[in-house]
């Protein structure tokens, strides 16, 4: 019983692939499951060691505190602190043994099983192709056959019907070789059945059977080895083992002697009293030897003294009111005096504003009128042609572009266009005035278009008026409109692309393949979602913004930018081989070192190119790579990426985002990205190449591989991988960023490295 003989079944290797994923996935749970328990033993192993050195600090004895005589309190103590710190130590040991031990294994082990399903899956399909080949010749030959027996068929009849000799002659010849062909067909039939039974009986029962045994086998010897690894695991994590139970006896003892009756014995001993207690005050009756009628220890009330008595009763009970009084007295100014600051400020602020409207709390989008009133130069006229058109075909109108991007757009005093808001129902009209932008929002009331005067009946109508008479576009500012930023040579209709498949997804949107109407070019389009926030709708357009610039064969293409409406789509060079991670991965047995150099040399160019143009990547991998024809690599995704005049880019609020096993220790220690950094992820996606896209550091987390890069630990050679791409590789890794080499030297040895093969 077992595989071969059970599995027979076409259906059978579907349950076989569910088994092998599912296991698969099994043992990636019991590595992250595993890994949490070594980070929990190693976290636990460092706060004991912190309480050890807490009491170090604190438990320090002073003189003259009493502590100096013989406790077995403070011998208990002291035992269960050394003791803790005991625990600690055998915590980290702990700790580092699963990390060396049973987490490594099983992550070997889980390579090896994701490498022999691969090879199950690769053969199975290998005999399934096999076999449909000879069951398809099988029924092409009995196609033929059935066709053959019909025109033979034919070819009789007709023979048998004619009459005249010449004609009987040509329908006998006919018929002879339908016949002919009919025989040797039906022994070919024949032969091809008889091969397709024998085939088949072996497929069945020796091929497919010693294929499932094969399997078996292994996956019994895995199981075998897993079972060790999750032993190896108890041995190590239990907590019942000697070294433990040790340290428990020995606090457990420490307490058991400590004996609230005989603990004071030895102070008791050391600081008995040898002296008397000191004499209380007590009245000297030495003074009333000459006096009558007094008594010591005791008040004389009599009629000399019971209006004194009577008035000192009387104060002490007024002075006892009139600290309760001054009690609440003090409480009552206290909250006076909190009530009378607040008042002050808010009446300030009142007195401040006057009788001027109030500022906007929200600045939700800018979308409300700006006060700013400041004199200005007298204006220029400039006439604005075909004022019919419809605002989408106006020169200056941009659509949903976001608000940052018109601070970039408008630079001169009067410059002016029109947008939609990206949070309201309506649309902009925003005005660069006094070195700010200043944005007022288009009302429509009863099909009309205004600010806060004339109506017109569109908006291009109404930009018109204002920029031809050059009034002021509202009464409580001078704000005059002079010159239209019109819209770049990127902004296409939406109209102007045909959408087709959905072909992935990011973190703003889809991407689709599509063409553009006017000459058919296949492109790729980035759909921005609509529900975004304006701040994320500008970081989609920041890779826009920077791919205007560049024109390199190794950087992907921008081709425009659709901004009109929502959603926003960014339309760039379709780029059919997918990304360089993938390609790897599905197609890493036939690329050659050769093409391997050459590949990652394409990305040294573009990076090149990149760092010529002040352009910091900040998330150069494999997997942010395309592969077009002929194996060309392409740099794609620029969402991270960011143009500095010094080509230094430092973070603010965090590195959520980063991807921690590409990035540079200086950019992950200070937030400081430069092209050295850049330098550093680029070996890192060459190490990506010649492990043919494996996960680097793969049996570290984030944070593991932070402490190791510290520490001055670098990835190996991936096998098979040459020794002097290797050394490229290393020189990347340098941690000091001055001593990576420059992108144009990588260029330079990796196409020197290519004569070498």
């Amino acid at each position: 019983m077992g595989f071969g003989e059970d599995l027979r079944c076409p259906q059978a290797h579907t349950a076989v692939m569910r088994l092998l994923d599912s296991e698969l996935h099994l043992m990636e749970v019991m590595r992250k499951w595993m890994g949490q328990r070594a980070r929990s033993e190693r976290e636990f192993s460092v706060q004991l060691h912190q309480m050890s050195v807490l009491v170090e600090k604190l438990d320090r004895p002073q003189p003259g505190t009493g502590l100096d005589h013989i406790s077995q309190l403070n011998k208990s103590w002291v035992v269960l602190v050394s003791q803790t710190e005991s625990l600690s130590q055998l915590m980290k040991k702990s700790s580092e043994d699963l990390l060396d031990g049973p987490i490594n294994k099983l992550t070997l082990l889980i390579r090896d099983k994701q490498q022999l399903r691969k090879n199950y899956s690769d053969q199975w399909s290998l005999l399934r192709q096999e076999l449909n080949k000879v069951l398809t010749e099988l029924e092409r030959l009995k196609s033929g056959y059935r066709q053959v027996v019909r025109d033979a068929a034919q070819a009789k009849r007709k023979y048998q019907e004619s009459s005249k000799d010449k004609e009987r002659g040509k329908a006998k010849e006919r018929y002879v070789k339908a016949s002919v062909k009919l025989h040797e067909l039906h022994n070919e039939y024949v032969l091809s059945v008889r091969a397709a039974q024998v085939y088949h009986q072996q497929h069945y029962s020796h091929i497919q059977p010693a294929l499932l045994d094969a399997l078996q086998s292994l996956q019994q010897e895995m199981v075998l080895i897993l079972k060790e690894i999750l032993q190896e695991y108890f041995d190590i994590s239990s907590l019942l083992h000697h070294e433990v139970r040790q340290i428990h006896k020995e606090m457990s003892s420490a307490l058991a002697a400590i004996d609230p009756h005989t603990e004071y014995e030895s102070f008791s001993h050391q600081n008995r009293s040898v002296g008397e207690i000191p004499v209380c005050a007590e009245f000297d009756c030495s003074l009333l030897e000459d006096a009558e009628q007094l008594n010591p220890q005791e008040i004389t009330l009599n009629d000399l003294t019971l209006e004194t008595v009577q008035h000192r009763v009387y104060q002490f009970s007024k002075r006892h009111a009139m600290e309760e009084c001054r009690q609440q007295v003090a409480l009552s100014r206290g909250i006076r005096a909190k009530l009378e600051v607040q008042r002050v400020l808010l009446k300030e602020k009142l007195d401040q504003l006057g009788s001027a409207e109030p500022v906007s709390a929200l600045n939700l989008d800018g979308d409300t009128i700006s006060s700013s009133s400041t004199s200005s130069n007298p204006p220029v006229h400039e006439q604005v042609e075909e004022v019919n058109r419809p605002l989408g075909e106006q020169d200056w109108y941009h659509g949903a572009i976001p608000r940052p991007e018109v601070q970039q757009l408008l630079k001169n005093t009067g410059d002016f266009l029109v947008r939609k808001s990206q949070e309201k129902q309506g649309y902009v009209l925003s005005v660069q005035w006094d070195g700010s932008c200043k944005h007022f929002l288009i009302q429509n009331v009863d099909n009309l278009y205004r600010l806060d005067g004339e109506g017109f009946h569109s908006i291009p109508k109404l930009i018109h008026h204002l920029l031809s008479t050059q009034q002021h576009i509202t009464r409580r500012s001078d704000i005059v409109l002079r010159k239209p930023v019109l819209k770049d040579k990127w902004v296409l209709e939406h109209h102007d692309v045909i959408m087709g498949d959905l072909i992935g997804r990011g973190n703003f949107g889809e991407v689709f393949r599509g063409r553009l109407r006017s000459d058919n070019t296949p492109v790729a389009v980035k759909s921005c979602k609509e529900n975004l926030a304006p701040e994320h709708k500008n970081k989609f357009l920041m890779e826009a913004r920077i791919l205007k610039q560049y024109d390199h064969p190794n950087i992907v293409r921008l081709i425009g930018v659709c901004t009109q409406k929502q959603p926003i789509y960014i339309i760039m060079e379709l780029v059919e081989g997918g990304d360089f991670l993938s390609v790897l991965r599905t197609e890493g047995h036939s690329l050659t070192p050769k093409m391997l150099v050459k590949m990652t040399e394409n990305v040294a160019s573009g990076m090149e190119y990149l760092a010529s143009k002040k352009c910091i990547h900040r998330d150069l991998a494999a997997r942010n790579c395309l592969v077009a024809e002929q194996h060309v690599v392409k740099i794609s995704d620029f969402g991270m990426s960011r143009q500095q005049d010094d080509g230094v880019y430092c973070t603010e609020g965090g590195l959520r985002q980063v991807p921690v096993k590409w990035t540079a220790p200086e950019a992950l220690n200070y937030g400081r990205f430069t092209t050295e950094s850049d330098v550093w992820s680029f070996g890192v996606l060459l190490w990506e190449a010649f492990s043919m896209g494996m996960t680097p550091y793969v049996s570290m987390t984030n944070q593991q591989t932070r402490e190791q890069v510290e520490r001055g630990h670098r990835m190996a050679a991936p096998p098979g991988c040459p020794a002097e791409v290797f050394r490229i590789m290393s020189n990347c890794w340098e941690y000091d960023p001055r001593k990576r080499p420059s992108f144009k030297r990588l260029r330079v040895e990796l196409r020197r490295n290519l004569f070498c093969f």
